[in-house]
């Protein structure tokens, strides 16, 4: 379990937030906090007041991956492979250790034929999959993506989202404002000047937000199929 207790740090105010192991979905408005609250989870910030804590432990204590929405600004290396691999030289990891690892993360992000190209020389969508593999490339217990999939096609993203389930991960937060991706989520945090306006499975979250924008596109366009069926 994710536990925010007391939470005040610059725009953001969450007296209390219990966020259930699987995927979660934080989304809201440009300037609601989003980024913020996803630095405090992966433990990359230090909260200016209260708690963040992942099963009982601090973030900054586990093995956690993260993705932003630009990642080929923060690559190390110039070819893919180094990239990925990177996290396991720098903690001196056998060299067995180091294939075998690649070999597997390229492949559950479905990347094995771009190990020998050039990070620069990729497309977008392909730098945000050669970050996924190296989040993922030394098993982490949480994976935090910052409205990552932005360079991805709906196609491609609900793709990466069973390539992410399959992993096993036992946290990953996601950030996005595609809110199909949201819909299939197991757990939703919607977020609005800085504080937690909705949270909970998305059956419960989104026929709150029924008449805004953050409503899921499908479930609208099955409701109004239904409607035409039902009519006709």
């Amino acid at each position: 379990m994710i536990r925010v207790e007391g939470l005040d740090h610059g725009i953001l105010s969450v007296p209390e937030l219990s966020i259930p192991p699987g995927l979660c979905v934080v989304t809201g408005r440009n300037g609601s906090g989003k980024t913020t609250l996803l630095r405090l989870l992966a433990g990359i910030c230090v909260p200016g007041k209260g708690s963040v804590t992942v099963d009982g432990r601090d973030p900054a204590s586990l093995e956690r991956g993260f993705v932003h929405e630009f990642p080929g600004r923060n690559c190390l290396f110039s070819i893919v492979y180094q990239e990925v691999s990177s996290p396991l030289w720098f903690r001196h990891a056998p060299c067995e250790e180091v294939e075998r690892s690649v070999s597997r993360a390229a492949r559950s992000v479905e990347i094995e034929g771009l190990l020998s190209r050039g990070v620069r020389n990729l497309s977008g969508g392909e730098q945000v999959l050669c970050a996924l593999a190296t989040a993922v490339v030394q098993n982490p217990s949480l994976l935090v993506l910052d409205e990552w999939d932005s360079h991805l096609d709906c196609r491609t993203a609900a793709r990466v989202e069973e390539c992410i389930r399959a992993m096993g991960i036992p946290h990953v937060v996601w950030c996005t404002q595609d809110m199909d991706i949201a819909a299939s989520a197991d757990y939703v945090v919607f977020l609005e000047k800085g504080q937690v306006t909705y949270s909970g499975t998305p059956q419960t979250v989104f026929p709150a937000l029924k008449e805004t924008c953050w409503y899921p596109p499908s479930w609208r366009w099955k409701e109004w199929n239904s409607s035409l069926t039902a009519s006709s």
